[in-house]
């Protein structure tokens, strides 16, 4: 289940790979890690029965607002880094630190907790009738499986990513702007995405 839900290209798996070939597979795993204690926290709310609370139409709308402003935050960020590669010109302050291995984490823990997919996908995985009835244990067993099969598809993820930056070699001048540009493209994407949803 969690590799399951963890591989389908997304926000979050494509920031992963753009991390790892920015700043290496650190990067972009601390990345996976907070998205992984995001999804841990909704898991662990759905399962004691909170979670509910949050699929509410104006839990939804607010948690679905709030997604679509940070990716297009993302959008904008990735969209200038690109602009300024492809003038020569370095970005200040979202170089290393916002590529850090603790800023993704950041960043990460913020997408999940942010995304009203992630507390619907908690509630129909294991608040149902049929797995609530197994008890608190067994459902803490159940999010920990999830939540390791996700951070193992991070792993494998991030690891091949690394690999297979070092075969092709260096991206020369143009890989900062394709990466960045891309990702900003990628974002813009999953904005329209995510707000045809809240609206429809």
């Amino acid at each position: 289940m969690g590799w399951s839900v963890a591989w389908p290209p997304g926000p979050i798996n494509t920031e992963i790979a753009r991390r790892c070939l920015a700043r290496g597979f650190w990067a972009g795993f601390g990345l996976l890690l907070g998205a992984c204690s995001g999804d841990a926290l909704w898991a662990v709310l759905v399962a004691v029965g909170v979670g509910a609370v949050f699929t509410g139409p104006v839990a939804q709308q607010v948690l679905g607002v709030l997604s679509i402003v940070l990716l297009g935050l993302l959008a904008v960020t990735f969209l200038r880094r690109a602009w300024r590669a492809f003038r020569g010109t370095a970005v200040a302050g979202s170089g290393p630190r916002f590529d850090s291995t603790k800023a993704s984490y950041v960043l990460g823990l913020t997408m999940a907790l942010t995304s009203p997919w992630n507390v619907t996908f908690w509630l129909a995985a294991i608040g149902r009738p049929g797995m609530t009835d197994l008890g608190l244990p067994a459902l803490l067993m159940v999010v920990a499986a999830v939540i390791v099969g996700a951070a193992t598809w991070g792993l494998v993820l991030s690891a091949a990513v690394v690999a297979l930056h070092r075969q092709l070699g260096s991206v020369g001048r143009w890989g900062p702007v394709l990466m960045n540009g891309a990702t900003a493209l990628l974002m813009l994407w999953f904005i329209q995405g995510a707000a045809r949803a809240l609206v429809g």
